[in-house]
């Protein structure tokens, strides 16, 4: 897909994203802990045995932790800030079955054997609706048939006519210290400028894509966690 009218991920990323300086205190900005997801992906069957493609990789939290059980990890991620970080700790912890693949949703190509299981967290809202889409058909191409995908995302689970008052909510709960998480100028410039996208809107394109949806969770009706099938 190196046409002319595809979108541009790199662009699309945040030039935070893109900054080491930023990238050395991601993760305690985004306090991210893994291990749910991972304890889901073990019950979806990862084991010594599977190949698990993570996109919006990041710096590793969730690569990292999942090394130990499957046979590969990739690590998918337009920003080679957050990638050398990633390579440095994989390095550093011993691991030989991470690959680092500077690429996104549009671009990846998976080489290798069928992947059977896939994760993504905070990572597809960079794509505006059209090209969520056309990301979750491709992800559906890389799984094997009965592989899982896991996403983890800011996706609406309100209607419109709700919308003042939830995020209302969300904002009055961010951060104060921009160094501890995101703040309020964090969170509204995300609303103006990235594109999370209703449930409604989200779960029709996961089943145009050929997946079964298990499960869904929601968090404040903002962060929603699905785990979904390949049919």
């Amino acid at each position: 897909m190196a046409e002319a009218w595809q979108l541009d991920e790199l662009a699309h990323a945040g030039p935070e994203h893109l900054d080491p300086g930023f990238v050395a205190s991601y993760d305690r900005k985004a306090g991210s802990d893994p291990v749910d997801d991972l304890a889901v992906l073990r019950r979806c069957g990862l084991d010594q045995t599977s190949t698990l493609v993570d996109f919006g990789a990041g710096t590793g939290r969730l690569t990292l932790r999942a090394a130990p059980h499957c046979r590969r990890v990739v690590a998918v991620d337009v920003s080679p800030a957050m990638l050398d970080v990633l390579r440095q700790r994989a390095t550093a912890a011993g691991f030989t079955n991470v690959d680092c693949v500077e690429a996104g949703f549009l671009s990846y190509e998976h080489a290798g054997g069928p992947v059977d299981l896939v994760y993504s967290r905070h990572a597809l809202h960079h794509l505006p609706d059209f090209w969520k889409a056309v990301a979750l058909q491709r992800i559906a191409r890389l799984l094997r048939p009965g592989g899982v995908l896991r996403l983890r995302d800011l996706i609406f689970d309100f209607q419109p006519s709700q919308a003042d008052s939830v995020i209302r909510a969300w904002l009055d709960g961010a951060a104060d210290d921009p160094a501890l998480g995101y703040t309020h100028h964090d969170l509204a410039e995300h609303l103006r400028s990235e594109f999370s996208t209703f449930r409604w809107l989200l779960e029709p394109m996961l089943i145009a894509a050929g997946f079964e949806i298990v499960d869904a969770e929601f968090d404040r009706g903002v962060y929603g966690r699905y785990t979904c099938v390949k049919a």
